[in-house]
């Protein structure tokens, strides 16, 4: 591995700090060349988002996937009375999109924007397929990609349904056990189906 990211550090536009996350990422999934790794790394542009900066707006087509390098992003609705939805959150080692709005090339209907200053590794959809060809072992990539975001949003409409707030909560913790320190209550809350005053009682029950 520490080859393969000085060749990268020499011929690509990135320095090794900015690309180690994504490639120890894919490599438990997939084992590319040395070779290949610059192709695929070549194909990423670096975005900088400041703290509440989108990555992407509802009503715009989603036709990029960002792998988030540093940071924390939030995905949201915003309603007619002004309040936001928190549908999922995103930290570094994660991928951001809106998979029905990039592959139908239609609006997305939530947003993404980052809730502190963030780093993203971004590809546009076009060069992503341009890569599928190239490199065949990337297309498995991304439809593991997919068949874990299906999973991600299978679960969480499950568990809306079957799990107590409390479980929920409890689940969440083990899952993102450094959310309160970088997340605020109100989206946190909404996220779990619960109003902030809901999650203060469960925390503090808990707590005691």
């Amino acid at each position: 591995m520490k080859n393969v990211l000085l060749t990268w550090e020499t011929t690509g536009n990135f320095s090794m700090d900015k690309t180690n996350k994504i490639i120890k990422s894919i490599d438990s999934i997939i084992s590319l060349t040395n070779e290949e790794l610059v192709e695929f790394c070549s194909s990423f542009e670096l975005q900088t988002l400041k703290k509440n900066e989108f990555f992407l707006e509802a009503g715009q087509v989603c036709t990029s996937i960002g792998f988030v390098n540093h940071g924390a992003m939030i995905y949201f609705k915003s309603m007619e009375n002004g309040d936001e939805k928190t549908t999922d959150f995103a930290f570094e080692g994660d991928w951001v999109t809106i998979n029905q709005s990039r592959l139908n090339n239609s609006p997305s209907l939530v947003s993404i924007k980052a809730i502190e200053n963030s780093a993203l590794l971004v590809i546009k959809q076009e060069d992503l397929c341009n890569l599928y060809v190239k490199i065949p072992k990337v297309e498995r990539l991304g439809r593991i990609l997919m068949e874990q975001a299906y999973l991600k949003i299978a679960e969480q409409s499950i568990d809306l349904q079957v799990l107590t707030a409390t479980e929920r909560y409890k689940k969440m913790l083990c899952q993102y056990p450094e959310i309160f320190q970088r997340v605020q209550l109100y989206h946190i809350a909404n996220y779990l189906g619960v109003v902030p005053k809901s999650l203060s009682r469960i925390r503090k029950e808990l707590f005691e």
